[in-house]
């Protein structure tokens, strides 16, 4: 077997009980092939005899085995430090070595938020996350979640409705979808030039302890983390602490607090998360432009758009650049007087008409 980089970096991940850290501090004070093809450090190292014997007689055939299952199951290998490595994952004290990855690797290196939640979510839980999702890519942002049923299937399914790729990362090799129902969730995913990111390679099945591993990588490869309906025993705030650990941006969505699976959101909030009730909430923090990612064409319609919808709008049309009196907004654009007065409330939060003594002057936007 020829070997190249890749086989060494999985040769260092089969090392038993070794941590990464300690194993990224040998690959940087000896050197990758080094650590395999010579036994001169052995000496300086403190380790067990069977992880000398892993550096020194490594499981080749295995390392050929599973980059033959990588290959079978459609996914690249990805390893630490080579140009496809997300830049984010390399702050983490515990980097994986080796990603496995099916789809479009590129939107690992992008800007993404995940949003993570109750498995046993509510209908409107899942509705806010599916809303939340699309809004956010409409804006720019990928949308990175778990593959799990409940609000992480609802958020992807968000990003998906607005023909965005969408990141998963799971717990299991990616010859297997977990759950088993979200196979052609996970199809739609790749259809749509998303991807599915896993640290664990071809044929390891779900196992309790994966997940904690799968969420600090869910929020390692984000700028922040949006819970949707926690309960407070809930592994979504298993995500938000190693967000914390790993300085990203926690955010929270309220719930009613008659609603078991709020409690952890408004613990969440309670312990300083930043509150969420709109998108806006969540790139306002991120000091990110609402038109951050979109491509200049792309933004530029979408304000036409918007501008366009505006005033084309009846209401918006029977308010003069003079003052206008409120009963004759009314008279001329046929609609009730509350709804009006709302209406004219929220053209007025958008800096379109202002109110003034005797009525409503609408704004010159140019």
């Amino acid at each position: 077997m020829v070997k190249e980089e890749v086989h060494y970096w999985l040769a260092l991940k089969l090392v038993p009980r070794l941590a990464i850290s300690k194993k990224l501090a040998l690959v940087d004070r000896y050197g990758l092939q080094e650590l395999f093809i010579s036994s001169s450090w052995l000496a300086d190292a403190s380790l067990t005899a069977a992880q000398v014997n892993a550096f020194q007689q490594p499981n080749w055939s295995r390392v050929e085995t599973i980059v033959a299952a990588s290959s079978l199951c459609q996914s690249q290998i990805i390893f630490y430090n080579s140009q496809d490595y997300p830049e984010l994952l390399m702050q983490l004290p515990d980097p994986p070595l080796v990603l496995f990855v099916q789809g479009n690797a590129s939107l690992l290196q992008q800007s993404q938020l995940a949003i993570v939640g109750s498995r046993f979510a509510t209908a409107a839980g899942r509705d806010e996350a599916t809303a939340m999702a699309r809004a956010l890519a409409q804006h720019g942002l990928v949308i990175t979640s778990g593959l799990a049923i409940g609000i992480d299937g609802a958020a992807h399914r968000g990003a998906l409705l607005e023909k965005s790729g969408t990141v998963a990362v799971v717990a299991t090799g990616l010859d297997k979808v977990y759950p088993a129902r979200h196979k052609q969730l996970a199809q739609n995913i790749l259809d749509s030039q998303g991807c599915i990111v896993s640290e664990f390679e071809p044929g390891i099945p779900p196992k309790a302890g994966h997940f904690p591993r799968r969420n600090r990588l869910i929020s390692g490869l984000s700028l922040g983390v949006l819970v949707v309906e926690a309960a407070m025993k809930s592994g979504s705030l298993i995500t938000a602490r190693c967000a914390l650990e790993q300085n990203r941006e926690v955010f929270a969505m309220p719930g009613t607090i008659h609603n078991p699976q709020s409690k952890g959101c408004h613990w969440l909030i309670k312990q300083g998360a930043k509150l969420v009730e709109e998108c806006a909430d969540i790139m306002d923090e991120l000091d990110m432009s609402v038109t951050s990612g979109l491509s200049k064409e792309k933004a530029e319609k979408n304000e036409k758009t918007a501008q366009q919808d505006l005033f084309l709008d009846p209401l918006l049309a029977s308010v003069d650049f003079e003052i206008t009196p409120v009963d004759m907004v009314v008279s001329r654009c046929k609609l009730p007087t509350d709804v009006v007065l709302t209406r004219l409330t929220m053209l007025e939060l958008r800096g379109l008409v202002s109110a003034v003594p005797g009525g409503y002057l609408r704004l010159n936007r140019g």
